[in-house]
Order: C-alpha cells, then structure tokens, then sequence
C-alpha cells in the first residue's frame, strides 16, 4: 500500500487478491485488527542488485465495516495508532510480524499542549463548516473527511487491545487535520502525502499540533477559492 495512514483517517479499501482476502479473514478473527504500513526501499550491499525494501509508517488498523461482494469485499478501516515492526515472522501469503506501539513524548507543558488541542479543534470545526458549502458529487459522503476524523479523535477509540496502543486525545486531535478537502488537486495531495509523513516521523504532540495548525490555515484559504470559483460558475 502506497500511502501512508495516518491515526484516526479512515478509508475503504477493496480487497480482492487472495493473501488480502485471507488476512482479512485472520484480522476479523483476531478484534478486526491489522497493521497498514508502506516499503521503502533502501541501499543493501549484499542484495543481487544492492537494493532492500522496510516496513515504515506502521499504523494499527480497526476494520470498522465489510461489504463484501461478488469479487472480493469492500472494508472500511480506521487507523488508531502508529506501531514500529521489530521483525517479521512470516512472508506467505501475507506479511506477518511483531509490532510495538509508538506515541508521542510525554508533553513537558501539558497546559500548553491542552491550549493548542482546543484551537486546533476550533480551527478545524471552521474548516468543516466552511467547506461543506461546496458542491460535492452525489455520491460523496455526508460529512467531510475532516469532520469524519475529527469525530472519532474526539472519543476514546473502542478498541479491543493493550491500552499502551491507544493514543492522547492530544494526539489523535494532532492527526485529525491530515485530511483532504473536497476537490484537492494532484499536487495538494502529493503534499498533504508529505505533511502525514512528516506527522507519522514528529514525536512531540505539540509540534504537530502547530503544524496542524498552519495545514488547517493553508487549507481553509483553498477552500474560499474554491468557493470563489463556485460562485463565478453559477
């Protein structure tokens, strides 16, 4: 899988291949839980052509929902926290392995930390309000990706697992303005690609709040231009 997941996003994925379909089985027997991550490769001198791939941007995922179909299913899933791979165990037919959890530092000014979480709240209740003025196709869902993830960061995740994989509510809210917004170009994707890795590598809550922060700013300016845009065309 190509793109990073990052805490609290969600996505539906259609799986049809049979190791995707035979780990999804395994996951819904073990509390619909499993490990989305992407291979970066890297420079290995003993390799026949000196290249090697790793496991990177691990994130646990909920399978939240599967509909399944006449070839393979649709399953919707939810990251809940970033996990670093110690190893694998297993290749065939899929990638099996031993994972620990990763969360932020403890913050070393938790009123500050506090502070930011809820103006990030506000900024991104702004964006939401904002951006469900724009037209959407039919088919599009009924809140934003934003809304959607800002929701399930605000709860305490239903999770059935060790407590130590379970982020702050400071970081899940951290996590929650890595979202498109309705109608997001090639280019705005590739980077909002780039600020959730830069999400999954920062290790300090309030670091990432603030740059959730100036991300919710840059997005809420596309946003008025788009509308702008809208208008002109009505």
């Amino acid at each position: 899988m190509k793109e990073v997941l990052v805490p609290s996003e969600s996505k539906v994925l259609h799986l049809y291949e049979a190791r995707y379909l035979a780990l999804l089985e395994e996951s819904l027997s073990r509390k619909n839980l499993f490990v989305h991550f992407i291979l970066e490769p890297i420079y290995m001198p003993g390799s026949s052509d000196g290249t090697s791939f790793a496991a990177k941007y691990g994130c646990l995922v909920l399978i939240e929902k599967v509909e399944r179909l006449d070839v393979g299913a649709l399953v919707s899933i939810r990251g809940v926290c970033r996990v670093k791979l110690l190893n694998f165990i297993q290749a065939e037919p899929y990638l099996r392995g031993l994972v620990i959890p990763l969360q932020d530092s403890i913050a070393e000014n938790p009123s500050e930390t506090s502070s930011k979480v809820d103006q990030l709240k506000e900024s991104l209740c702004n964006l939401i309000k904002l951006e469900i003025k724009l037209k959407a196709p039919k088919e599009a869902l009924l809140q934003t990706h934003t809304a959607n993830s800002l929701r399930w960061a605000e709860k305490t995740p239903s999770v059935e697992c060790d407590e130590s994989f379970i982020p702050s509510l400071a970081e899940r809210v951290s996590f929650a303005a890595l979202q498109p917004v309705s109608g997001s170009t090639e280019s705005e994707l590739l980077k909002l690609q780039q600020e959730k890795l830069r999400a999954m590598d920062t290790k300090e809550t309030l670091e990432r709040l603030e740059d959730s922060l100036v991300l919710v700013k840059e997005n809420f300016s596309i946003v008025v231009a788009k509308l702008a845009i809208q208008s002109l065309e009505m």
